[in-house]
Formats: structure tokens, C-alpha cells, sequence
């Protein structure tokens, strides 16, 4: 059966994977965006997310980056990774952060608490929501991906909700020097050894430690 896996993840020296009050003009929260200093500045990232060319040739952290790509069927995602409109959809004005040509080019599973129709997109990206739960998204991704993994996106209370039911099977977490002070601290009342979690790989970089997670 495929993998859930979560790649690149980020949270801050004080825990946080996401800072305060997101909104259009703060995506990951406020001061959230400091945490992705690692990835923004590989080959990987400049590619897969900006079209570009740039960015460091390999490394530490351009390894790390590259790995989230690899044999990526589906993605999984929060609404709050989707956009920052709460509550019923007051129109489908709202496409996601990314344009009309998002970054994922696979099919992705948005949870929400309110139905929409699916969003088909350029390059291969749409994006379908799911009001069942994380149990039913994930069996849609798994068929979607056609055997190979799933890639879960967040937020954090979206990734708490897969931990707890020990559905992810794998977790790459990279910390990055910063403190963020508030937010959402990732592992916040998750008790990853009780759940079966081990660390089975650790590097560090000059820009962040990076960690693997694995289920036994």
C-alpha cells in the first residue's frame, strides 16, 4: 500500500509549525514565512514551486526538498493550506495561494466542513473537498495516487489529526533557527512514542536540522 508521508514541514526551535492570525497577506501566519528559509533558497524549491533555475545544486537541504517530490501520487491538505476563507464559501472566486497553474500537478484533497464542487486547474492539479474526514480523504488519495504515495500537506491541526489515528507513515520535519513565540506548536498534546514513532534519520545544515519520523 502507498505511503502517507509528510515532507518539509517546518516548525521553529519553540515548536511552532505556523505563526498567527493567517490571513491573505500572511499565509503561514504571522512571521511564518521565516521558517522556510532552508527550503526557499534550494534548487528544488526555486523548480518545483517558482519555475525557476536558481537555488543551491545540492546540499543537505536541497536533498531534503528533493524527497518530498519523489513518487508523489496526491496530496492532502487543511483548508486554512487551501486559502484563508473561513466558514461556508461565500462564492468560488477563491482558486488557492498558487494561481491557475498550482504546484502540486497531481490531484489534491482539500478537508473541509463545506462542499464544493471540484477545481480543475492547469497542469494537471485539481483540487477536490472533502467534508467526510481525514479516514475517507485519505482512502481517496490512496486511489487517485494509483500506488504511489500521498503527501500530506497541513496545516498542523490537520497533521495532529493523522498522528493521532497513526496514519502517517513516515514525517520529515526540518527545524529552522527561529523563534516564533506564538502560533501552533505541532506536536502539542501528541504523544509521538506512545503512538508508535520513532526518529530514524537526523542532519543537520547550516540553516536547519532536519528530522525523520517513522511509524513501527
Amino acid at each position: 500500500m502507498s505511503k502517507l508521508r509528510v515532507e518539509s514541514f517546518t516548525i521553529s526551535l519553540d515548536g511552532f509549525g505556523a505563526g498567527p492570525d493567517q490571513d491573505l497577506n500572511n499565509p503561514l501566519g504571522v512571521g511564518g514565512t521565516s521558517l522556510h528559509g532552508w527550503a526557499l533558497s534550494t534548487r528544488t524549491f526555486q523548480k518545483q514551486v517558482f519555475g525557476g533555475d536558481g537555488g543551491e545544486e545540492s546540499g543537505i537541504d536541497n536533498e531534503f526538498a528533493a524527497r518530498g517530490f519523489d513518487n508523489i501520487g496526491a496530496w492532502i491538505l487543511g483548508r486554512n493550506m487551501f486559502g484563508p476563507i473561513r466558514g461556508p464559501w461565500p462564492d468560488e472566486s477563491w482558486r488557492g495561494w498558487w494561481g491557475e497553474n498550482p504546484v502540486y500537478h497531481v490531484p489534491v484533497f482539500v478537508l473541509t466542513n463545506y462542499a464544493r464542487p471540484p477545481l480543475v486547474m492547469e497542469g494537471g492539479t485539481t483540487f477536490y473537498f472533502v467534508t467526510e474526514g481525514v479516514v475517507v480523504a485519505l482512502a481517496r488519495a490512496r486511489e487517485a495516487a494509483e500506488g504511489k504515495d500521498v503527501r500530506l500537506g497541513g496545516g498542523v491541526n490537520v497533521i495532529q489529526q493523522y498522528l493521532r489515528q497513526r496514519l502517517i507513515d513516515e514525517m520529515h520535519v526540518a527545524i529552522a533557527p527561529v523563534l516564533l513565540g506564538t502560533g501552533e506548536r505541532l506536536f502539542d498534546g501528541v504523544n509521538l512514542p506512545a503512538l508508535g514513532y520513532t526518529c530514524t534519520k537526523h542532519e543537520a545544515s547550516s540553516q536547519a536540522t532536519h528530522v525523520v519520523l517513522s511509524r513501527q
